[in-house]
């Protein structure tokens, strides 16, 4: 039989240190609130309920962390008494007998489903409590996990410890995995006998061994366990998933040339044998197709990439970008809301929005689709094997048919028919010898200048 499982999201800290006008946990990693990191870690640990308790920014919080997978019920915590008085604000939820009950931190976003899944089933082999813990060479001022006989006999804060106990490398993250039949009965037992009066889930191991409980713990990457609490260490936080992820992605068969310069968001999909070179950014929704190339210097973001397709360097592709196989956005240039057919070229120096370009298509340097017209905006439509000469400028809603030719420097108001050539430039005039008068002239004024001053 399947066992049920909360999860108990403990949200409401005042962020002080954070020093933000906003909640800790709605700052982003990888451009998605830590909150929401957090929520998708439960989902993969096969968890559907999540009690968020929340305080600053209630509402906020509450739908940065929605997830479609994941039933959350949010409680507020009036007042800050400590993390065993946080879960208790969740009492209603704990109260309705699920099998396992975790407890974790919307501070922590790097967690993942593994020490979850490993602390429940610590649960089902008959444990009452099970504490995730982590080793690190950098103990200071942590806890320590004191184990004997294979049980966790006691969490030693340092200012409590002796010298054997401090020299301990295994550590609390304070994540912790409670019998959810036993729950409410232990958390209710928690006191605040100590120098702030405050409520300590750590107690809880104390606590379930006095009355006969069993007390374990599992190990987590320390990494995993990082929490945050000021923009410094959101910078390290940052850092780590950046290089967690570029690493997945490089054993997946992605080859970065320096990939410590590429940035990725928590979405951002890319193939077995795409190239990312230096110095590439990607926005959310950004999917490169295996096989493409995206060069130096370029911004991505809520664009498709196809396979062969190229992009860049110093190219932009914004919302609504579709590139189709074979594809070619060069330097200088930005699509938004364009799908570019197959083999269709927008070498440089040239903006396409809101527009559809046909496969082979040639669009020329310096070209603007002219989509705005100061309250809406209109799509351009390019055919088939068209070519667009360089500097002109289509003005939306218009469109140019299959093997049409559009001079250079035109301005193109009116529809262009297949296998037209359209000119929409003013006529060059001749004036002999005109020019060695006008610079005859200037050179007059500017020594008339002179002589006045």
């Amino acid at each position: 039989m399947e066992r049920t499982c909360l999860a108990v999201i403990l949200a409401a800290g005042d962020s002080t240190r954070m020093k933000s006008s906003k909640s800790k946990v709605l700052h982003p990693i990888a451009n998605r609130p830590m909150i929401a990191h957090v929520v998708d870690a439960v989902a993969r640990s096969d968890i559907s309920s999540v009690a968020l308790v929340v305080g600053r920014d209630a509402e906020e919080v509450a739908k940065a962390a929605q997830m479609g997978s994941v039933k959350i019920e949010t409680y507020l915590q009036g007042e800050r008494l400590g993390t065993g008085h946080a879960v208790l604000a969740a009492s209603e939820a704990v109260a309705r007998g699920y099998d396992d009950i975790i407890v974790t931190y919307g501070d922590v976003p790097l967690q993942t489903e593994g020490p979850l899944k490993a602390a429940r089933q610590g649960l089902a082999e008959g444990s009452d409590v099970v504490v995730i813990g982590f080793h690190t060479d950098r103990p200071t001022g942590y806890g320590r996990l004191l184990v004997k006989d294979g049980e966790l006999i006691a969490i030693r804060e340092e200012r409590d410890a002796t010298d054997a106990e401090r020299a301990v490398k295994w550590c609390n993250s304070g994540l912790m995995a409670i019998n959810g039949r036993k729950a409410l009965d232990l958390l209710s037992r928690i006191g605040n006998a100590n120098a702030k009066g405050e409520y300590y889930l750590t107690d809880l191991v104390e606590i379930a061994r006095s009355v006969g409980g069993r007390v374990t713990a599992v190990d987590a990457p320390e990494i995993e366990m990082t929490g945050c609490n000021n923009r410094a260490e959101l910078a390290v936080i940052e850092r780590l998933w950046q290089e967690r992820r570029r690493h997945e992605m490089m054993i997946a068969g992605v080859t970065m040339i320096a990939p410590e310069t590429v940035f990725l968001s928590y979405d951002t999909a890319i193939g077995q044998d795409a190239l990312i070179e230096p110095n590439v950014v990607f926005g959310p929704g950004a999917t490169i197709d295996g096989g493409a190339v995206i060069h130096a210097f370029s911004h991505i973001e809520g664009a498709h990439v196809s396979a062969g397709a190229t992009v860049g360097p110093f190219a932009r592709l914004r919302p609504g970008a579709d590139l189709a196989s074979g594809a070619k956005v060069g330097n200088f240039c930005e699509v938004k809301n364009g799908k570019l057919g197959e083999g269709a070229k927008v070498n440089h120096l040239t903006y396409i929005g809101d527009a559809k370009i046909g496969a082979g298509a040639n669009i020329g340097a310096g070209t603007v689709t002219c989509n705005y017209d100061g309250v809406n905006k209109h799509e351009t439509v390019i055919g088939a094997n068209t070519f667009i000469g360089s500097n002109s400028s289509l003005v939306a809603p218009v469109s140019v048919g299959d093997n049409a030719y559009v001079g250079s420097g035109s301005v193109i108001t009116a529809d262009v028919p297949a296998d037209a050539l359209a000119l929409g430039r003013a006529r060059q005039e001749l004036k002999p010898g005109r020019a060695a008068a006008l610079r005859e002239r200037a050179l007059a004024i500017k020594a008339a200048k002179k002589a006045k001053s």
